[in-house]
């Protein structure tokens, strides 16, 4: 989603995107769960930058990946002696469809990204990322440099990662 709260035409898409991105998540994981337990396998919840830090036109979008971070550290806790470990995963910007088919303030999809598309991670190196993580079995990985420095700086100056996601977002990088 790329609107802000305000210019949202219907606030039913905030709960559309909750189906869809943690819902999904959270139902695809309640019917695997007795699996995984046999075979001590491993959650990998994708969520995004947007789940750690707040996004402005993202406020929606945001919130769906936030969720997704407390069900699945919720759950790793719960999963605790079983064998079954979760990796959460915070990808920055991905050059993917996603963007063309983000809802604008109607509801619909933007059909253009707004994004400068040659300064993102491509889906493969997203990836490959992603991968590795899972093979090391993280508990984390936040996928960008960016991410892991506002992290770090969201503890001790908050306000400034504030400033830095309105910039980022202006200037669509």
């Amino acid at each position: 989603m790329w609107t802000t709260l305000e210019d949202m035409a219907e606030p039913s898409i905030i709960e559309q995107l909750m189906r869809i991105n943690y819902l999904g998540a959270a139902y695809c994981t309640y019917y695997a769960l007795s699996h995984l337990k046999k075979s001590k396998g491993r959650i990998v919840g994708i969520s995004s930058l947007a789940g750690l830090n707040g996004v402005p036109t993202r406020t929606a979008y945001s919130a769906t990946k936030h969720a997704m971070f407390g069900f699945f550290d919720s759950l790793r806790i719960e999963l605790m002696g079983t064998g079954v470990t979760v990796t959460m995963i915070a990808p920055d910007f991905v050059l993917s469809e996603i963007h063309r088919r983000a809802f604008g303030k109607d509801g619909k999809p933007l059909g253009s990204s707004p994004l400068q598309e040659d300064k993102v991670m491509t889906a493969n190196e997203c990836a490959s990322r992603i991968i590795k993580a899972m093979e090391d079995r993280d508990r984390l990985a936040i996928l960008s440099f960016r991410g892991k420095l506002g992290r770090w700086m969201k503890l001790i100056a908050p306000g400034l990662i504030d400033q830095i996601a309105s910039k980022a977002i202006r200037d669509a990088k």
